[in-house]
């Protein structure tokens, strides 16, 4: 069979090459990081993954997702802290068997090589740069970081999963692809990663089986379990600012003091803090959407190089897993005629990659202030009430979530309808056995009737 190119064995990479060796093609990936499961790569970037059932579904395609979830740990529901220490568990769904899994990013990413090298047709190169792509040509410019010595790859194409930093969409907006489209846009928040470890016999020092988070209206912290007993803790906070950004905590007496008085639940069981604090880079959020994500037969982009996402719905590595198994499909049923597969994808991909980025950036804002909210709290009640009566209902984060046969276009349309009316009847009642669930189901019917229809002529 011919060579397939790709650039960055990250997630979407790795899985790519699996689903590409198991058609036969001999692959070749290009890593500019070292193999991270020979070389300790530096902490402090890694926000914990939530894997749902559209990254489930591509897993199960190759015959991972068993062995993938074995790792993972199942988190049912968010736990909000308030203020005053107290907890409130708002369940994900109101069905069983319904849930995300929390899942170290970097144990996923050696899984993923390590699959991909049993196969005799791929190979990995490590501190191999791509530091530049000729749109005209397909040919890719690699750099042994180690010697410094540079070569030039070319397949029968070449796939760029090489990140929000792509070279190979750098390639295409200076100059390759004419009128090339690119948008970046940056939230005033950034974020950095800190650590709970587990209690002194291994043991989970808060609820395992859930989503922590500490919304704070205009800056949060979440938690998610690892298997090991610790959580991994993401601070969002403003970059700049004189009071409550990470401009201001300046010093160990200023970050102690705004932990103790925004987290203080969290506080003791945050032995470095500190250390934490001060060592960990502070990462940016943001979304990048750009198109075309191809050029002609010779290369096309998928996961972040196309379309990163802040990751506030816990789809981006999910969305990207979708990217590989779409495109499996897409091969399966057209072949090699790559100019045509890529076309192909990108009409189904950009709508829907477009709307999770929106739905992303909204579910910030959700998570950082609605959260606390008691008319979001009875919408979520409601929600989860709505689930368990029927079997026909979906809230949005559900459709996002564990409808993995259901466009992001469609559950954002859908799932916004929805949302609006939801918040106006919990508006006006202060508890939900108020609620006729009967009447409510009949209105959310028909309105996911009016966005069928309306799905179906734009189709």
């Amino acid at each position: 069979m011919s060579k397939i190119v790709i650039i960055g064995s990250g997630l979407a990479g790795s899985l790519l090459a699996i689903y590409l060796a198991k058609r036969g093609f001999n692959v070749e990936v290009y890593e500019a990081r070292p193999d991270m499961r020979k070389v300790k790569i530096s902490a402090g970037r890694s926000i914990n993954l939530a894997l749902s059932d559209r990254g489930i579904l591509a897993l199960n395609q190759v015959g991972l997702d068993n062995y993938i979830l074995k790792e993972a740990i199942p988190m049912y529901g968010r736990m909000v802290h308030t203020l005053d220490g107290q907890n409130k568990f708002l369940p994900y769904s109101g069905r069983k068997g319904e849930y995300i899994n929390s899942i170290s990013r970097a144990g996923l990413n050696c899984a993923l090589m390590d699959e991909a090298e049993k196969y005799g047709n791929v190979k990995i190169f490590f501190n191999s740069r791509c530091i530049g792509f000729d749109c005209h040509t397909g040919e890719a410019i690699i750099e042994n970081l180690e010697s410094a010595e540079r070569k030039i790859v070319k397949g029968e194409t070449l796939f760029a999963a090489d990140g929000a930093g792509s070279v190979v969409r750098n390639a295409m907006l200076h100059g390759c692809v004419p009128r090339f489209n690119f948008s970046q846009s940056w939230l005033e928040h950034g974020y950095k990663e800190l650590h709970i470890p587990p209690a002194e016999d291994g043991s989970f020092r808060m609820e395992k089986n859930a989503l922590h988070i500490w919304a704070r209206h205009s800056f949060m912290m979440i938690a998610l379990p690892n298997p090991d007993g610790s959580f991994t803790c993401t601070l969002f906070l403003a970059h700049e600012g004189e009071k409550d950004s990470f401009e201001s905590l300046k010093d160990e007496n200023l970050l102690l003091s705004f932990f103790h008085k925004h987290f203080a639940d969290a506080v003791p069981l945050m032995p470095t803090l500190v250390e934490d604090f001060f060592k960990n880079p502070t990462g940016n959020l943001g979304s990048i959407r750009c198109s075309p994500w191809y050029i002609d037969d010779k290369a096309l982009l998928l996961g972040d190089a196309a379309h990163a996402i802040v990751p506030f719905y816990g789809q981006g590595m999910n969305c990207a897993f979708e990217d590989c198994r779409i495109l499996n499909e897409l091969i399966e049923e057209h072949g090699t005629d790559w100019k045509k597969i890529f076309k192909i994808f990108t009409e189904i991909r950009k709508p829907n990659t477009d709307a999770i980025a929106d739905m992303a950036e909204e579910n910030f804002y959700e998570m950082r202030d609605a959260v606390t909210d008691p008319v979001f709290q009875r919408k979520r009640e409601l929600e989860t009430k709505l689930e368990q009566t029927f079997p026909d209902y979906f809230s949005k984060y559900s459709m996002v979530t564990f409808r993995e046969d259901l466009p992001y276009k469609v559950a954002k349309e859908k799932g916004n309808a929805q949302d609006k009316l939801l918040m106006e009847i919990c508006s006006k009642i202060e508890n939900t056995s108020e609620i006729n669930l009967n009447e409510v189901m009949e209105k959310i019917r028909k309105l996911n009737l009016q966005s069928d229809n309306t799905y179906l002529e734009n189709r």
